[in-house]
């Protein structure tokens, strides 16, 4: 997504985000106008939603793409200071714009819509002021990775489509100058990732820039065509596209790897917290707030992050107790030095992914009334991000189902990855998670397409988080031990509450973030480093799957308490997942007003 220049939100702004909630108890009401008046209104709002969402798509022909809209599939981003600076522009002026539309008389979900666009807004132009766009690249975000992973997203099923894609290929050169020119930039101001993940960088650059133009990625669509593209066609696009990679692609990247070896990284910031940046104290609060759509405090979500590790260590213990075990660390110990609990390759490693997927799909009907129509499918992940990716993650389909969603497996270095929580990760990723959370959320009808795609991070990874344990409801997580990864993943994420702030707020070092996560968990140690790495790099980003979790769960308790016999948990999940992504504590007055219409049913 495109981020704006800096701005105050300004009062107007913050008083809408305050009044937020409020907007799911609006009703039709007669006072507020003629029913032409509020038709009238009505129609002009959902044409902004549309303008506003074209602009979207225009300037991040990139995002475009990966929903499956291919009209900018010829171009790239622009990523010139003078782009950021339009883009601030543009959102002030959309923002004025819907602040001042009536929303008087309007429905619930048109003015919910309305009050959450005008505080995506605000919190975009707020949030400009950091630069983001100054410090773009790590080990796990930046061009150089991201123009593999736009390759993947890309259709090659006609002339045009590779004509698209070589006129992207042409741009990839320009696009990495911009990107070098705004790093020069946050050198002078000081907006410095740290040095060691900036080392990162260098060889999974390197590794791009290094190989022949036929084994390139970039090259990958050009191995085998879709039937329908003429012999003459194949032959031409072949030779265009190997002709752009070498004469173009090729020294573009190496002249980004030499800039970042050689200038860049010998500069990166000594401190792994975002505490040693200028604004650094800000830019967190900030990211704190915008992930976990609520106001706590960094050291709020440090206490609720030690309660929750002792309460899952203490599951922890019952279970180990049950497994003959005295104390945890035994377990653990016993965990780590037991070969039978590590993978034994990367095909086993997706084939148990698969299994577990497989599995779920089969109960979904017995916890949703709504299932998402978009496939899903369980691949490899690319080679070229493994080595400092996570486990696995997913990838959304294109919104009309013509890409299905893509839960990518991380195959690198099986023979030091633990199987244990194996199982727990599939129900994350893929089903009931986030690819019937999201793709359920693209298919909705009656909502504006920023509504179907929305970007909150504490909704869309709590309800992956809470959809671990449905696995455990549902009768799954047979093995113990598999019951014992389940419970370590749900540390994982209580520990992510005490060193992501730990690092970011109170100044920790990476080793005792390390330390922490040993203490308490019996993880493999790629996947503790890489997660380390992970929170330093992207503050803030891992508070939202556990604060997002327990929000659900406290939801839930609430229906059921007060529902009782009228309690349904498929139409609790229905309306959770029904209206997309939205904020924490619109998902609260939603699930209450929601509670309250249930309980008045005879």
């Amino acid at each position: 997504m495109n981020i704006g220049v800096a701005h105050n939100c300004g009062f107007a702004v913050l008083v809408a985000i305050a009044l937020l909630p409020g907007a799911l108890r609006a009703q039709h009401t007669p006072a507020a106008g003629k029913a032409s008046d509020i038709e009238s209104r009505r129609t002009q709002l959902l044409a902004l939603f549309d303008e506003e969402w074209q602009y979207e798509l225009r300037s991040d022909p990139e995002m475009a793409t990966s929903l499956g809209d291919n009209r900018y599939n010829d171009r790239l981003g622009d990523r010139s200071p003078q782009f950021y600076q339009s883009d601030g522009e543009a959102r002030r002026k959309f923002l004025i714009r819907f602040q001042a539309i009536d929303p008087a008389g309007l429905s619930a979900q048109d003015t919910l819509s309305r009050e959450l666009m005008i505080r995506n807004l605000g919190q975009d132009i707020e949030g400009a002021r950091f630069k983001p766009w100054e410090m773009p690249v790590n080990q796990m975000n930046g061009p150089h990775l991201g123009l593999l992973e736009l390759v993947t997203l890309t259709p090659f099923n006609s002339v045009k489509d590779y004509d698209d894609y070589l006129s992207r290929l042409h741009q990839v050169p320009r696009m990495l100058e911009q990107v070098t020119g705004n790093m020069r930039q946050g050198m002078k101001d000081g907006l410095m990732p740290p040095r060691y993940l900036l080392e990162k960088v260098v060889p999974q650059t390197q590794e791009i820039a290094g190989i022949s133009a036929d084994a390139s990625p970039f090259a990958k669509p050009v191995d085998k065509f879709p039937a329908g593209i003429s012999a003459a066609d194949q032959q031409r696009l072949r030779s265009a596209v190997l002709a752009a990679i070498n004469a173009e692609i090729l020294p573009a990247y190496k002249r980004f790897v030499a800039f970042v070896r050689d200038d860049y990284a010998p500069h990166g910031r000594a401190e792994p917290g975002v505490w040693a940046l200028p604004d650094g104290a800000e830019r967190y609060h900030f990211q704190v707030r915008r992930m976990t759509t609520t106001d706590l405090t960094p050291e709020e979500i440090h206490q609720i992050g030690l309660k929750q590790v002792a309460e899952t260590a203490a599951e922890m213990l019952a279970l180990a107790h049950k497994l003959g075990f005295n104390d945890l660390a035994s377990l653990n110990e016993h965990i780590k030095n037991d070969r039978r609990f590590y993978a034994t390759s990367g095909e086993q490693v997706l084939g148990l992914y698969t299994k577990y997927t497989r599995q779920m799909e089969k109960q979904l009907p017995k916890l949703f009334g709504r299932l998402p129509q978009n496939k899903l499918e369980v691949i490899p992940m690319d080679p070229f991000r493994a080595k400092n990716a996570v486990p696995a993650d997913y990838m959304p389909g294109a919104q009309d189902g013509s890409r299905p969603g893509h839960i990518n497996v991380n195959e690198w270095d099986p023979e030091h990855r633990l199987t244990l929580n194996i199982e727990a990760i599939p129900y994350h990723e893929g089903v009931p998670g986030h690819h019937l959370q999201i793709s359920i959320g693209q298919e909705l009808k009656d909502l504006p397409a920023f509504r179907k795609n929305g970007d909150y991070t504490a909704f869309i990874e709590g309800w992956a988080l809470y959809s671990e344990r449905l696995g455990k409801e549902i009768g799954f997580y047979e093995d113990p031990y598999s019951d014992y990864g389940r419970l370590e993943n749900e540390m994982w994420r209580a520990i992510r509450l005490v060193i992501d702030t730990g690092v970011h707020k109170k100044h920790w070092s990476r080793d005792q973030m390390v330390d922490f996560f040993h203490r308490y968990t019996a993880m493999d140690e790629p996947n503790v480093q890489t997660e380390v790495d992970r929170y330093i790099a992207w503050p803030g980003q891992a508070l939202a799957y556990k604060l997002g979790q327990l929000e659900i769960l406290r939801l839930r308790e609430e229906a059921r308490q007060k529902l009782g016999s009228k309690f349904d948990l498929r139409a609790f999940h229905d309306e959770v997942v029904g209206s997309g992504p939205i904020p924490l504590d619109v998902l609260h007055a939603q699930v209450e007003s929601w509670i309250s219409a249930q309980a008045a049913r005879p």
